[in-house]
């Protein structure tokens, strides 16, 4: 993405309508071309928990009708703590029949289980509030829950903060080359900005529901701590040499 002119103003005294394949150099258009890279950290401020549940049952309909149990017990925990619905996205849900010849559900089924239900959501809260939301999701009967998206009320500004300090980092060098060509450097004649792409990576841990609501008066959320956020911008810069 192009850098923000209200971002880099007072360094853009003029930006060439060009891309940097276009730039040619001649002794008409004496220029210093310069590709580098700068990171941006900061301590997140929201956390976006991934709660969820499975259950298993006989026939479809006692085993829908225990997931619907379970299911708004802990959207109701979650609501009476106080956390917003708007906070609340459903992630996904369903119900499956259960294949007799699975390594996974071959013991169930053995035990007459024939239908499985399953069921997350992603429940955004502030950073500091991650490990009691968990904590209330799970003693609720979430027993598949645990992956934490790590985030930043504003992603933008710490992109820019990575952006600038990539641009601050070319000025520098060019600044060393202009030296070693015994020239002044003069201003930044363009400058293009590429964030990488960014991938999410949630954990998930399963639990057993039944075991956690009889233990629940003596649990006690997870040790948490927010996670460190870097983005990181690769920034190409044009300066005009005198």
């Amino acid at each position: 993405m192009t850098l923000r002119p209200t971002t880099f103003l007072t360094l853009c005294l003029a930006v060439l309508p060009l891309s940097a394949q276009q730039i040619t150099i001649s002794k008409d258009n004496k220029t210093i071309a310069i590709t580098t890279s700068g990171d941006a950290e900061a301590v997140a401020d929201l956390a976006a928990v991934t709660v969820g549940f499975e259950s298993y049952g006989k026939d479809q309909n006692s085993t829908y009708a225990d997931a619907t149990r379970i299911s708004n017990a802990i959207i109701d925990a979650l609501s009476t703590a106080g956390i917003p619905k708007a906070s609340i996205q459903s992630e996904d849900q369903g119900l499956t029949a259960i294949e007799p010849n699975s390594d996974d559900d071959k013991v169930r089924y053995g035990q007459g289980q024939r239908f499985k239900f399953s069921q997350s959501w992603h429940v955004t809260v502030p950073a500091n509030q991650a490990a009691n939301a968990l904590h209330i999701a799970i003693t609720s009967g979430a027993n598949n829950s645990g992956g934490i998206d790590w985030q930043l009320k504003d992603d933008d500004a710490l992109q820019s903060q990575a952006a600038a300090k990539a641009l601050e980092h070319a000025r520098g060098i060019a600044e060393h080359m202009a030296q070693g060509l015994g020239v002044h450097l003069g201003s930044l004649l363009y400058a293009s900005n590429q964030a990488p792409s960014r991938g999410i990576f949630p954990g998930m841990m399963n639990t057993s529901s039944a075991s956690l609501r009889a233990q629940k008066v003596n649990l006690k959320p997870l040790a948490i701590s927010p996670d460190r956020i870097t983005r990181s911008a690769t920034v190409y810069a044009v300066f005009s040499i005198e």
